[in-house]
């Protein structure tokens, strides 16, 4: 058990070290659901070399809940970034 002098240093200490843990696991939980998600081109898509047939597919299902999820996921991410950086 450690004693500290100054309280406020100390719950500061702990909170930003909190901090970092939990963007730690935001970001691997972020990059797995990223990872998981379907690909609709390849690398000459992203320059403007894929199909432009107009044919759009729907997200459904589960497909469409990872998708939501990976929103939130990069949300808190970024909300937790900016924690960090203001305290």
């Amino acid at each position: 058990m450690s004693y500290c002098a100054n309280l406020s240093i100390c719950y500061t200490s702990s909170y930003k070290e909190m901090l970092s843990y939990i963007q730690i696991i935001l970001a691997i939980v972020l990059g797995a659901l990223i990872l998981i998600q379907h690909s609709e081109g390849s690398l000459g898509a992203a320059f403007g070399g894929g199909e432009m047939g107009g044919a759009s597919r729907t997200r459904r299902g589960p497909e469409l809940w990872i998708f939501r999820i990976t929103i939130v996921i990069a949300c808190l991410f970024v909300a937790s970034t900016l924690l960090n950086l203001l305290y």
